[in-house]
């Protein structure tokens, strides 16, 4: 996985489609791909089927910073694909994320594993009628898969959080958004709420 990196970040970059054009989809699939050139950090998000069982396959998510005047990798993760690609989403879900800490961890060991900053990525899932996100100030255009990655940099002490997460229309009106702690986006709660008092008046 690893050494996919370099070029999905140069393709990312340049403005290209991140999957590489020589490896084909059914054996590894760059779901979505973020780099924030001016954090100086970046997410891919991966799905590997070394086999032809579906079973098989594995979810990877590999960051990047860039430190010491390149691109390089602080770390990742893996884990079983979660449930199918294409399942019914509203508006927004949040399936997962993860993150690192930076590289500058390294400058000052061992009290720099405490202060170094941290490196997050969000797995957003997008409904049909979403036409973009804004992950903080980030925007975010919904691709074929409606699913997007996205990283961003910050102190340790919120490494527990991440930015609100907003889906417009295409008409660029707001339908929903997420908060840093939430599990539900709002369109969701306001459903539930109705629920809730309609059975009350039963």
């Amino acid at each position: 996985m690893v050494r996919l990196l370099p070029g999905v970040v140069r393709r990312v970059l340049g403005g290209g489609e991140a999957q590489p054009w020589w490896m084909p989809r059914r054996v590894l699939t760059v779901v979505s791909a973020d780099v924030d050139s001016g954090a100086g950090v970046g997410a891919v998000w991966m799905v590997w089927r070394p086999g032809a069982r579906e079973s098989v396959a594995r979810e990877h998510i590999e960051f990047l910073e860039w430190y010491g005047g390149q691109w390089r990798y602080p770390g990742g993760s893996s884990g079983s694909v979660d449930g199918p690609a294409d399942a019914d989403v509203d508006v927004i879900e949040i399936r997962g994320g993860g993150g690192t800490l930076s590289l500058a961890r390294r400058l000052d060991p061992p009290r720099s594993i405490e202060t170094a900053p941290w490196i997050g990525c969000v797995l957003v899932y997008l409904g049909r009628d979403v036409g973009h996100i804004l992950v903080g100030d980030r925007r975010f255009e919904a691709s074929g898969q409606r699913r997007v990655v996205a990283a961003w940099k910050g102190p340790q002490v919120g490494r527990g959080s991440r930015p609100v997460v907003v889906a417009f229309g295409r008409d660029g009106v707001e339908l929903s958004r997420i908060g840093p702690l939430d599990s539900l986006d709002s369109r969701t709660w306001a459903r539930v709420w109705e629920e809730l008092d309609g059975s009350e008046g039963l």
